[in-house]
Order: structure tokens, then C-alpha cells, then sequence
């Protein structure tokens, strides 16, 4: 088990289609990183916002395709490489996937 923990928040600019109403991924990846600390406070993690417009490196890029080939919405928030959500995240479903690493929260 590592002592730290990384998400990635996907989604661009440009809102999806579906998701006009709700937060930009810029706005979801700002919300978990708040809500996450709250839950889990000492936890080491962070929360990365990736553009899916302007990826910075080759696994960014591959999964930004793979965001816009499997028609998903955004934000896509993926921890560990598989997704676990998109459009509007679930924080109790988040909170389960940390918490099934290892991690579990202050109460």
C-alpha cells in the first residue's frame, strides 16, 4: 500500500453536451480535493485537473482519445488508471474506492 494517493479529474473548457448544467471539471476537480481533505485529513493525496485539449504527456493523451472515442462524459475522474466516474461524481463512491485502498477516514 503507498502512503499517497492521486485522482485525475478529465474534461475541457468546453462543457459536454449532457453536462451544461453542472460544474466544469475544473470546478469537480476543486470540489473532491475539498471534500477528499475534509473526509480524510490525513491523507496524502492530490487531485490533478487535465485538459483534455492540452495533455501534457503520452498516458494524458491516450486517455483523452479514449474519453472522446467512448463518447464519455465529462469530468471523467479516474484513480489508478480506471474510471470510476463520469459526468456528475458520486463522492460516496469515491470515498469507497479510497477507503478500499487502504485508507480510511477520520471521523
Amino acid at each position: 500500500m503507498s502512503n499517497s494517493f492521486s485522482i485525475k479529474v478529465y474534461g475541457a473548457e468546453q462543457k459536454c453536451a449532457s453536462c451544461v448544467h453542472l460544474p466544469s471539471a475544473k470546478e469537480t476537480a476543486e470540489w473532491l480535493e475539498a471534500a477528499i481533505s475534509r473526509k480524510f485529513p490525513n491523507l496524502l493525496f492530490n487531485v490533478l485537473y487535465i485538459d483534455m485539449e492540452r495533455t501534457e504527456n503520452e498516458i494524458d493523451h491516450a486517455f483523452s482519445k479514449r474519453i472522446v472515442e467512448e463518447d464519455l462524459f465529462y469530468p471523467v475522474v479516474v484513480i489508478d488508471g480506471e474510471v470510476v466516474a463520469e459526468g456528475n461524481p458520486n463522492l460516496k463512491t469515491i470515498y469507497a474506492i479510497i477507503e478500499q485502498n487502504g485508507f480510511g477516514a477520520v471521523s
